[in-house]
């Protein structure tokens, strides 16, 4: 990816890869924080100069479990000199979980799914929440957006101003 960028993007061009693992790290490293830290820099380095945003590296049986896991890991991160945002998705649905994460200071990025939240109010508090806490969002929809909801999103995404839409 870096290769292509740099063959054919100009120069200015410094794209964000967000790359979503979908639990995968986990399962590979054995839960191991050393281990998936170690791998996670490798790519850290791989993607330089462009900045690398991993999506659900693990994927645990609760909540709770997530948040120390994704703490932990960051932590490690940080001590190898590794600066990837790690994005919370699956255990990150309603408000309460947004907050949690926010407060729990765990995540650097909060995957905000519209159809998960019931309201477009929910959705936009959030990614206000999000901003407030430090955390950079991203509004995130559903694979089966219908062109209102599509309209609607980018109304609320220009009202909010997201790090990230996903379309």
């Amino acid at each position: 990816i870096v290769s292509r960028i740099a063959k054919y993007g100009d120069e200015d061009y410094l794209p964000e890869f967000h790359i979503d693992a979908y639990g995968m790290v986990g399962i590979e490293f054995e839960y191991e924080v050393d281990r998936m830290a170690d791998y996670i820099a490798t790519l850290h380095d791989a993607a330089v100069p462009y900045r690398l945003c991993l999506e659900t590296p693990v994927l645990m049986k609760s909540r709770e479990a997530q948040m120390e896991l994704f703490g932990a890991l960051r932590q490690a991160l940080q001590k190898r000199g590794a600066p990837v945002p790690l994005i919370v998705d699956e255990w990150a649905n309603d408000l309460d979980d947004i907050r949690a994460f926010i407060a729990a200071g765990v995540t650097d990025m909060i995957n905000v799914k519209s159809p998960d939240l019931g309201a477009v109010t929910n959705t936009g508090q959030a990614i206000l929440d999000c901003w407030a806490g430090g955390v950079r969002p991203i509004l995130g929809g559903s694979c089966t957006d219908t062109d209102q909801s599509a309209r609607m999103m980018a109304h609320l995404a220009l009202a909010v101003k997201p790090a990230w839409v996903l379309a």
